[in-house]
């Protein structure tokens, strides 16, 4: 299948399920369809049934490519084991789920499609205002069909979003003392289907995050390195699928953030 068959494939897919699923449920959810996996960290109906529609329809297109899915992986943790096969696609069916059961934004779909743990193919979809991110390796990122560059905020000091809530005590301060004072700091959006384009669309020009979950990172992190940004372990190596329980990813709007910021970051050990 050609990157155009699929782009339209996926797309069309992604938009169906939003409206059957998503849209559907948002600011419409009861108490009972809202239930808590682990602390800070919510599942709605709407995740389930989103998810069970986008594998159902990806699993048409490609029966040959294993699915990994963010609902079904926190159901039995040996489906992640898949993200290192030689084809596998990755869903995260409710990026923002905290944001979606308050009745608020931002929230969307992200899928990827990875070989080997090396994301081929990523699409971010925004519901709420139709926005479509994709990207394919080695062929640019795209905004509603429109191929973009990555563009900073032009502020100085560079415009920081940086996600505290998986640090412990002494990783948050030494952020704080070590990282805060040479950056303005913003808000988190508190889902990667808004964090990733913020970056390479001049919102912001960095952020750093800790916990690195395949789903909620696999086609930002494609999107935003095919756009010329950069986004890839603090150590400069690639963000690997089959790796992503390791922490810490970072991501800037051009390679030169990305280096002044794992710089300092080096010197906070």
């Amino acid at each position: 299948m050609t990157n155009a068959a699929l782009d339209k494939a996926v797309t069309d897919l992604m938009r169906r399920t939003a409206r059957a699923t998503l849209m559907a449920r948002y600011q419409q959810l009861t108490a009972d369809q809202v239930t808590a996996k682990a602390a800070d960290d919510m599942v709605t109906v709407a995740d389930t049934e989103s998810e069970a529609m986008l594998a159902e329809g990806l699993a048409q297109l490609l029966p040959e490519a294993a699915i990994v899915g963010e609902e079904a992986s926190h159901a039995d943790a040996a489906v992640m084991d898949r993200l290192a096969d030689s084809l596998c696609w990755v869903i995260d069916p409710l990026d923002g789920t905290n944001n979606f059961a308050a009745g608020k934004p931002p929230f969307g779909i992200l899928l990827a499609l990875a070989d080997k743990g090396e994301t081929l193919s990523g699409w971010i979809y925004d519901p709420l205002t139709d926005r479509l991110c994709t990207a394919h390796k080695g062929k640019g990122a795209f905004v509603n069909g429109e191929r973009i560059t990555t563009r900073t905020t032009n502020q100085e000091p560079p415009v920081a979003a940086i996600s505290l809530v998986f640090l412990d005590q002494n990783k948050r301060e030494a952020m704080k003392k070590g990282i805060a004072p040479y950056y303005t700091l913003v808000d988190i959006p508190r889902c990667a289907a808004e964090q990733y384009p913020r970056i390479a669309l001049g919102v912001n020009d960095v952020s750093i995050f800790e916990r690195t979950l395949a789903w909620d990172h696999a086609p930002g992190v494609l999107f935003v390195n095919e756009a010329g940004g950069k986004a890839a372990r603090p150590d400069g190596s690639p963000y690997l699928l089959h790796r992503h329980l390791e922490p810490g990813l970072i991501a800037a709007a051009t390679p030169a953030l990305f280096d002044v910021l794992t710089e300092r970051l080096s010197k906070l050990s």
